[in-house]
């Protein structure tokens, strides 16, 4: 980048000239006479103070490279000595216990009641509710032998591929299902949405965002926690009314144990009273 002088071109100002004039005096008398003074010694210049720039200069200069040279030879004394050995990562006396137990000592396994993992490893249709009394099954679609797919499952959202992409990054794991009839119109479908176990609470999140959701939502009339579940909630719904259709009503209910969200969901052209979803409800929660 060239760089450009800065001073405004222009016409070089006219250099002045000095004129002295200078005058003769004749004296018209002797001067008088100058009587000298006391004789001082001999007065030496002015001394210039030094800068002192350059000698801070030199003085950081010189620590810079003493640093670098005990750097240098502290490098070099550590070449010279021989690799300390370190001890091999695998060593047979770390292991725990040292000694194994006596057979009568070693504890017995947890049972399957008290052990979750266990219970929730197997096969997660068996932790679905037995069918009420008067209930039959009905026939889904959507349902392959018990299971729904995930996809499936997020299709029931208001917006599915968003749902789909939340549920697969929150390690959901499988679905279980079952729907069932009762009379003409009333129908109930409980879903077991079960997520891996590790970093991530999937199962609570999920339980989280429906309680979340339904709790601001319009339509919900009755909202009832879900006794002896920490954070199970049931919900009534106002009717749908439409002109020329049959009045819709429905009760949700939401709960989570462990890996698992559990939610039900009941729909009648009938009334939907708190009682009938509740009870569904804890015979869930029972189950898990």
């Amino acid at each position: 980048m060239e760089l450009k002088d800065t001073i405004p071109d222009g016409p070089a100002e006219r250099p002045v000239q000095i004129e002295v004039a200078v005058q003769a005096i004749e004296p018209t008398a002797a001067p008088p006479a100058v009587v000298p003074g006391p004789v001082a010694g001999p007065v030496s210049a002015p001394v210039k103070p030094r800068s002192r720039g350059r000698t801070a200069l030199l003085i950081a200069a010189a620590a810079v490279l003493g640093t670098a040279g005990g750097t240098a030879v502290g490098y070099g004394v550590q070449a010279d000595r021989a690799p300390t050995p370190l001890p091999a990562l695998s060593q047979p006396n770390l292991a725990y216990p040292a000694k194994a137990l006596p057979s009568d000592q070693v504890p017995d396994p947890l049972p399957v009641s008290q052990d979750r993992q266990m219970k929730t490893d197997g096969d997660l249709r068996e932790l679905l509710i037995d069918r009420p009394s008067g209930w039959t099954d009905q026939k889904q679609p959507r349902l392959d032998d018990g299971w729904m797919s995930v996809d499936t499952y997020a299709r029931d959202f208001e917006r599915a591929d968003r749902a789909f992409e939340y549920l697969v990054e929150s390690d959901i794991r499988r679905v279980a299902a079952a729907s069932w009839t009762k009379g003409r119109y009333r129908t109930v479908n409980v879903w077991l949405v079960q997520f891996r176990s590790g970093a991530r609470t999937g199962a609570a999140d999920h339980a989280e965002d429906q309680l979340y959701y339904l709790t601001g939502d319009d339509d919900v009339v009755e909202s009832d926690p879900l006794k002896g579940s920490g954070n199970g909630r049931c919900y009534v719904y106002k009717a749908d009314l439409k002109p020329g259709y049959l009045p819709l009503y429905r009760a949700r209910a939401v709960v989570q144990r462990g890996d698992i969200m559990a939610e039900i969901n009941m729909f009648d052209t009938r009334t939907i009273s708190k009682k009938d979803i509740r009870t569904l409800a804890e015979r869930q929660l029972e189950r898990l």
